[in-house]
């Protein structure tokens, strides 16, 4: 499991999963877990939504927003995430015009399932334990 963190840091991303995805090492490790539940669309999704919602331009905007609708949203996209009919239809129908907060409900359903279903495993993995217990050679 490729990071850069040191165990202290590794242990602060069990205080939330907040801590652990602000961190880019934290970020690389969970996404490594989660792809081996075969749910690495998660992470990738929540992060597409972080980066679009920074986004200024409303032609850069749009063009962002079709991006990550025919990846993660639209039926049978590569990536396409667990989120329910009525945020999936909400979505679909904001594509026209889309807005900073198109995927927001998506992407809380998403931070929401992470936090409560994966997280958790993540912190019993053995990827994360080996982190936290790994010695610093010298």
């Amino acid at each position: 499991m490729p990071t850069k963190a040191t165990p202290e840091e590794a242990r602060l991303w069990s205080e939330s999963v907040d801590k652990l995805l602000c961190h880019k090492a934290g970020q690389a490790a969970f996404r490594d877990f989660l792809r081996t539940e075969f749910s690495e669309e998660n992470i990738d999704f929540w992060l597409a939504c972080e980066a679009y919602r920074k986004i200024k331009s409303p032609t850069k905007l749009a063009s962002k927003a079709k991006k990550i609708y025919s990846q993660f949203i639209e039926p049978k996209a590569p990536k396409e995430i667990n989120i329910d009919f009525t945020t999936r239809e909400n979505i679909t129908r904001s594509m026209d015009k889309p807005t900073q907060s198109s995927f927001d409900a998506a992407q809380n359903v998403i931070y929401g399932l992470m936090a409560r279903d994966c997280y958790p495993r993540f912190l019993r993995s053995d990827g994360y334990l080996g982190l936290v217990c790994r010695r610093v050679s010298t």
